[in-house]
């Protein structure tokens, strides 16, 4: 009986040193910002699931205007739907963006400047770990960040007329692992080492772009942060597992139902 109560008392103190390190650590705070938004335009990428679609809704909930910039119009149609009907607010709209074509970047922000007055936030959100390449760059730097570089550097004028305004950049703390090697950050990788190692570079060059736009933006009530959104729940580790298909046999193929471009953390 003193054995079972021994074992008792430690796995009861080790539930909660995990309950305390999971509310103080792990989830991190809540955001219970309640002030309202109305009269203010925002544009999120990747705004149709995961970590963008909820942080639309919650802009959405305060009344602002929501463009979410996807690639795929039936979802970012599909999430508009979702987010009007749970907001309330019919100011919620979808804008195509491809983040892999820098061309559909441009084009995305040509819309955008014709048809937007104002830009008050800007969420450079989406995001993959994909494994092919577009415009002769890698996928995964090219959508994580060098897509968002182009995007904020055309819309950065209107940022500055609706100023005080912001700019997002989602990074991770996997920018820890990054590295910046301007001899091979372009090329294509294989394999999900490769593939995470990439990830890893494009969240680190998405920290130094925020303290140099930080830095050059100083004095222009534009403002510029970059975020680690923690642990989430989202489809990020899905693209992480996919087979890579020069790796699987030829029979078999036929069996992987997606491909890389197809899966994205947030897709674009």
């Amino acid at each position: 009986r003193e054995a079972m109560t021994t074992v008792l008392l430690v796995l009861g103190l080790l539930l909660g040193l995990y309950a305390l390190l999971y509310y103080n650590c792990i989830r991190g705070a809540k955001c219970r910002a309640q002030s309202s938004l109305r009269g203010k335009t925002v544009v999120i990428t990747g705004g149709n699931t995961g970590i963008g679609k909820m942080t639309a809704l919650d802009l959405a909930r305060r009344k602002a205007r929501v463009i979410l910039a996807c690639r795929s119009r039936a979802r970012g149609e599909a999430a508009v739907y979702d987010i009007r009907r749970e907001s309330g607010n019919n100011e919620v709209l979808f804008m195509s963006l491809d983040l892999a074509s820098l061309d559909s970047v441009r084009a995305f922000a040509e819309t955008f400047l014709r048809s937007e007055p104002r830009l008050d936030i800007l969420i450079n959100n989406a995001g993959g770990n994909l494994i092919t390449e577009s415009d002769g760059f890698n996928l995964v730097f090219q959508v994580n960040h060098l897509g968002h570089f182009l995007l904020t550097h055309l819309l950065l004028e209107r940022l500055k007329l609706s100023a005080p305004s912001r700019v997002v950049i989602v990074a991770s703390s996997a920018h820890r692992s990054g590295k910046i090697d301007f001899e091979n950050l372009h090329k294509p990788v294989e394999g999900i080492l490769q593939n995470f190692q990439a990830y890893c570079n494009s969240k680190l060059a998405n920290i130094l772009y925020a303290r140099e736009l930080a830095n050059k933006l100083e004095g222009t009530d534009v403002t510029c942060y970059a975020v680690h959104p923690g642990e989430c729940g989202s489809s990020l580790s899905l693209g992480m597992h996919l087979p890579n298909p020069a790796q699987v046999p030829r029979g078999k193929r036929s069996e992987h139902r997606y491909s890389r471009r197809e899966v994205q953390s947030s897709p674009v």
